[in-house]
């Protein structure tokens, strides 16, 4: 029983701890900088939305529907998205939610597999060089489209060659002469003009000042729009992420009106169920899912990252991969409505046309637009929605890196983000000055044919093994009920664990037997330069293994003991700061006037995140 001096003696020493106890607090957080977090929901949203709808939602998707089938290739397209698409977007939401960490911190969870952070930091950055490249060339076009007749709209001009036919004698030389070539004056543009290629990627040639200064001023707005972090580049993306819709809108309404049109809708949306037989039309069909949802990109992870704890991830997992792939679908009829256009225009076959990626953009699109009345307006109105479809997914690529480096080492980088920020988008800059000079068409086509090819699928692999059966299922199930209140479903779960790794093995090993080693329109590389691109493929790649084995050798014990020790999450791995913190159920006794908490310990054998951590607890008291 407790005397009134025990009683007063109890009171002062919980006052006295509960100050101790907030001293330390301010101390901890003096120490670890206050994280960002999003300012609304909406800029989560715009801002995933922006990042996953990019530039192949316009020039791949629409040229692979086409390729595949037409209509049929929605099967495999949303049989893919549904088994692999929305169950590894769901991985990366909850891991970077939960933790509330980038790309490489996140992976204290499983120390062993720490790899994928720095593979998915590396994927970003290469990819990063040359994507800028590709706003770069979009503000190019937009610079040039500022004149009272585009610069592209006709033969005659110093870059031109005497191959060069402008539309309207089309018609008149494909029924003169029977073996007849036609280049367009946008291709000789686009070849000539802005790219001044070389022979090959062996052949530098000179640089282009103009395009060096195009790809400075994509880079220094990367930076103005970032440098304070994920409040300012979320007001930003108000207007980057909905204005590729509203022209989308304007340009599939002005298709629509024009002469030929429903043949290219047609051409694009008929069905060629025969072709569902082909593993081709499969293999298109996930990396395609791949690709648009940036899955093993890290950027995924590190803007959930940046949300509320309680928020509906399992929502926004399902919500924003329907809205990215509706977004494709919808493209496709506007571009396919200007490629009919072309088509009766030019009186040749749609396939004739049809082009894909930087072809689509800055050849066949341009010479539609000349075709139309008030072309230079048009023109405008396009390469502006070319440029914010790219920003929205530079912003993200770039916000991935710098996070992800300033999470690891907050005590060292979190003052100095700026300025980190600022060197990596100077670096970037001097590496990608290799795509102004004349082989520089060259140089971005080896990029993206390895930086983020199969590199990637071997990442989804590891992250989709490794939650699944090392961290454990239940482990991450109960991890996602603490923040949405409830455990994922069957769904989730077998597609986790069993079908969507099946799917990325069957994409790997298809994109490893059909191997090819890149070129461009016809154009073989040399030996060098392919290992070079290996290089750059395998560079990612091999982060996973070589930080797992040095993890493992950092642990103590027989080898076993260090393997099964490099499995465990990490001492600070635990839920982010802003999850919510539970009123601490402690009792307190006083004994020869010193007062004792009666407190809670773990069981040895209890683990982190078990679905019901109160069966692990015993309470004990030091009276």
């Amino acid at each position: 029983m407790e005397t009134k001096n025990d009683v007063d003696v109890k009171d002062e020493l919980l006052y006295n701890n509960s100050k101790d106890a907030e001293a330390a607090e301010k101390s901890s957080d003096e120490e670890t900088p206050k994280r960002d977090q999003w300012s609304a929901q909406i800029d989560y949203l715009l801002s995933m939305i922006g990042y996953c709808v990019g530039l192949g939602n316009i020039w791949r998707f629409p040229y692979l529907c086409y390729r595949n089938g037409g209509g049929a290739f929605l099967i495999p397209y949303v049989i893919m998205l549904v088994l692999a698409g929305i169950p590894m977007f769901f991985i990366e939401l909850a891991l970077g939610q939960y933790a509330g960490l980038g790309t490489l911190p996140v992976w204290d969870c499983l120390p062993i597999l720490k790899g994928i952070g720095y593979s998915m930091i590396l994927i970003s950055s290469w990819t990063a060089i040359y994507y800028n490249m590709i706003i770069a060339w979009a503000l190019y076009y937009l610079f040039a489209s500022f004149t009272s007749q585009l610069p592209w709209h006709h033969c005659g001009h110093w870059w031109n060659t005497p191959s060069c036919v402008e539309s309207w004698d089309v018609a008149n030389s494909t029924t003169n002469a029977t073996n007849f070539t036609r280049v367009s004056p946008s291709e000789e543009y686009w070849h000539h003009r802005v790219q001044q290629y070389s022979s090959g990627i062996s052949e530098t040639g000179k640089m282009s000042w103009e395009l060096s200064l195009c790809l400075l001023l994509a880079w220094v707005t990367v930076f103005f729009c970032l440098f304070k972090g994920v409040k300012s580049t979320g007001k930003v993306v108000y207007f980057t992420a909905t204005f590729p819709y509203i022209m989308l809108l304007t340009l599939l309404i002005r298709g629509a009106t024009l002469p030929g049109a429903i043949d290219g809708v047609l051409f694009y949306i008929t069905p060629d169920f025969n072709r569902l037989t082909e593993y081709q039309v499969w293999y298109d069909a996930a990396s395609q899912i791949f690709y648009s949802l940036a899955i093993a990109f890290g950027a995924v992870l590190t803007m959930a990252s940046y949300n509320k704890f309680n928020n509906n991830i399992q929502r926004d997992a399902i919500l924003i991969p329907l809205i990215n792939c509706g977004s494709s679908v919808f493209a496709g009829f506007a571009v396919f409505c200007f490629i009919g256009f072309m088509s009766h225009e030019l009186k040749v076959e749609v396939k004739d046309v049809v082009a894909s990626g930087p072809g689509l953009v800055f050849i066949v699109y341009p010479e539609a637009l000349t075709l139309l009345p008030a072309s230079p307006f048009w023109a405008i109105c396009l390469f502006f929605m070319i440029l914010t479809l790219g920003l929205d997914s530079m912003f993200m690529t770039v916000e991935t890196i710098t996070t992800a480096l300033v999470d690891e080492f907050p005590k060292l980088l979190s003052k100095y983000k700026t300025w980190l920020l600022l060197g990596f988008c100077v670096s970037m800059y001097l590496l990608g000055l290799t795509q102004c000079t004349q082989a520089g068409i060259y140089w971005l086509n080896l990029m993206d044919w390895y930086a983020a090819g199969f590199s990637l699928f071997v990442t989804a692999f590891f992250q989709a093994i490794g939650i699944s059966w090392i961290y454990g299922i239940k482990r991450f199930s109960a991890n996602i009920k603490v923040m949405i209140g409830h455990e994922p479903n069957i769904y989730f779960k077998i597609s986790w664990m069993f079908v969507s790794p099946a799917l990325m093995l069957f994409i790997l090993i298809f994109s490893l037997v059909t191997y090819s080693p890149v070129q461009y329109n016809g154009i073989e590389y040399p030996g060098w330069a392919v290992n070079l691109g290996l290089l750059m493929a395998f560079s990612s790649i091999l982060m996973i293994p070589l930080v797992a084995i040095l993890t493992i050798w950092r642990q103590e014990g027989t080898i076993l003991e260090r393997i099964r020790a490099a499995c465990r999450p990490a001492a600070r791995w635990g839920p982010s700061s802003s999850a919510p913190k539970p009123e601490p159920d402690v009792t307190y006794s006083v004994n020869n006037g010193k007062l004792y908490p009666d407190v809670k310990i773990l069981h040895a054998d209890a683990k982190v995140g078990d679905e019901d951590p109160d069966s692990a607890l015993i309470k004990v008291s030091h009276i």
